[in-house]
């Protein structure tokens, strides 16, 4: 194999750095080989991070639309990281830079895999069925070949201990599921980076994966298009942390080799919305419990409304306010992911509310417990700004302890009181 590389501000970059996986696609999970490892960990200094007020500066600048400091350049305002002139280093910086970037990599991992299984998993008849002509699957395999860009980024900015790939089980069996499988993975992949992009002590390496991930973020779109759903419902995109992400992954990644690098990520109790609305129906909200998306007779199945397509206006939406919204959830102690080497658990209480989490909101409402791992709630009413809706697109609920107030910054400090999830709901 030829490797070509160059070297930026003493990073190597190797444009292959191994052979590239090839298709897996397994379709049962992995039998335990020994007992679960669980998260990588150290001393841990607290239970939790502490709540602690704004720095004493935060509020301190005026915004007056004015200059207050000597510009350091002709055209330069003071202010801002990585301004002083260093030459970049484009390394993980922190522990919390390289689990990140690692759980980064283990999504761009599953994604170019996924997208290469379902090219060969289906015939082209199957695609022509469900609306996706030879085009369209040109388009997927062009995504694959963004997914080795983005898989080569992260592996070159991690070094030797960088994750390899692993193999996968999908929960597909159609063309239209496994688009529908596709638009979710790619929204809690986008999301998960967002969670901790701005967190990252590696600046360069931030300013990297933000160039990756918002080719990942037309990914998303495109495969919302492909599932006859309105592109981009929302004014803003959610980010969401990094055990949240890690959660949604890991059941899905079947086995890994012995040598794997592991996570230090949380996986918490799997969620289940029993009633998610199914973008298939003419009514989603008709959508039975558990219901696959295209397991539905004809006669409800919507079709010119709802068929791949630049957009639809659909006239009756997936969800709305006052819905109510059956939940199901695990215990704690379940082991999941690869090789079911994980634990799932939880440091949370009694479980009392549904966070629901999208574009800049953390919004609560009720839950009411029906048994032991079952409840109902409502879907609550509010808009990020008028015209608005918060509850929409492709979204995160999770059941907590707590009504916690929360923005999009400090996020991961709902951890300790998650009791189940996050699960993923397709409010619109």
């Amino acid at each position: 194999m030829i490797v070509t590389s160059f070297v930026v501000a003493g990073l190597a970059w190797a444009h292959v750095a191994h052979a590239l996986p090839q298709v897996t696609g397994v379709t049962s999970t992995a039998t335990p080989t020994g007992p679960p490892q669980g998260a990588v960990t150290t001393d841990v200094l607290a239970p939790a991070i502490p709540d602690l007020p704004p720095g004493p500066d935060a509020s301190s600048y005026p915004r007056d639309g004015t200059l207050h400091a000597p510009e350091p350049a002709p055209y330069t305002p003071a202010g801002g990281l990585g301004q002083n002139g260093s030459e970049p280093n484009y390394q993980v910086k922190s522990d919390f830079d390289f689990e990140s970037m690692a759980l980064g990599l283990y999504q761009e991992w599953i994604e170019l895999d996924l997208f290469r299984y379902g090219l060969v998993r289906f015939t082209a008849a199957e695609f022509d069925a469900a609306g996706l002509n030879a085009e369209d699957r040109t388009l997927i395999e062009f995504m694959a070949q963004q997914e080795v860009g983005h898989a080569t980024l992260l592996t070159n900015m991690l070094g030797e201990k960088a994750p390899v790939p692993c193999t996968y089980t999908y929960p597909f069996t159609t063309v239209r599921e496994f688009v529908d499988f596709v638009q979710k993975l790619t929204r809690w992949g986008e999301s998960g980076v967002y969670g901790f992009l701005e967190h990252m002590d590696s600046r360069e390496s931030a300013t990297l994966l933000l160039q990756s991930i918002t080719t990942e973020a037309r990914q998303q779109m495109i495969f919302r298009q492909f599932d006859g759903l309105f592109p981009m419902p929302v004014w803003f995109e959610v980010g969401i942390p990094q055990s949240w992400a890690w959660t949604l992954l890991a059941p899905f990644v079947a086995s890994c080799p012995a040598n794997q690098t592991r996570l230090a990520w949380q996986n918490f109790p799997t969620l289940n919305v029993v009633n998610e609305p199914n973008p298939v129906r003419t009514d989603p909200n008709a959508t039975g419990f558990n219901e696959p998306i295209t397991s539905i007779p004809l006669t409800a199945a919507c079709r010119e409304s709802c068929n791949p397509a630049i957009t639809h206006n659909r006239n009756i939406p997936l969800s709305y306010p006052g819905k109510v919204v059956y939940l199901a959830w695990e215990p704690p102690g379940q082991t999941v992911g690869p090789d079911q080497s994980y634990v799932t658990s939880t440091s949370a209480g009694a479980p009392a509310f549904v966070a629901w989490v999208s574009q800049l909101n953390v919004t609560y409402s009720p839950l009411t417990c029906t048994s032991n791992g079952t409840g109902t709630t409502i879907q609550p009413d509010v808009s990020v700004y008028a015209g608005d809706p918060a509850i929409n697109g492709t979204m995160f609920v999770a059941i907590t302890d707590t009504d916690l107030n929360l923005t999009p910054f400090n996020l991961s400090k709902i951890n300790p009181h998650v009791v189940a999830g996050p699960a993923l709901y397709q409010a619109g």
